[in-house]
């Protein structure tokens, strides 16, 4: 159960940090409001998950920002056209290695 709690918190932070952008520094009352939820939301999620006799802290938060900063790019290049060079793939394949390496060697209690 801690690693669908860590997947739920990693899935609204990509969504709450995307929603960054159409808050236009906050001034976007409506998408300010989104945002702020889903941050909570995120929060809540990755506490439940790295409570006691869940994940351990530094796994659990390090894999809840790379599923955040892996998801964020990727929506970065679909929704916003950012640079998709190779190199920046590959960076993020890098991050999604690491990841991966953190679920089966990262460890629970």
């Amino acid at each position: 159960m801690p690693w669908l709690w860590l997947l739920v918190a990693g899935v609204l932070e990509i969504a709450w940090a995307v929603g960054l952008k159409y808050t236009d520094g906050f001034k976007n009352f409506v998408p300010s409001i989104v945002t702020v939820v889903l941050m909570i939301g995120s929060f809540v999620a990755l506490a439940q998950a790295v409570k006691p006799g869940g994940l351990p802290l530094g796994t659990g938060y390090a894999v809840w920002t790379g599923i955040g900063a892996v998801g964020t790019a990727i929506l970065g290049i679909i929704l916003f056209q950012e640079n998709r060079s190779p190199a920046r793939l590959a960076c993020l394949a890098l991050v999604i290695i690491g990841i991966v390496g953190l679920k089966y060697f990262g460890g629970e209690h």
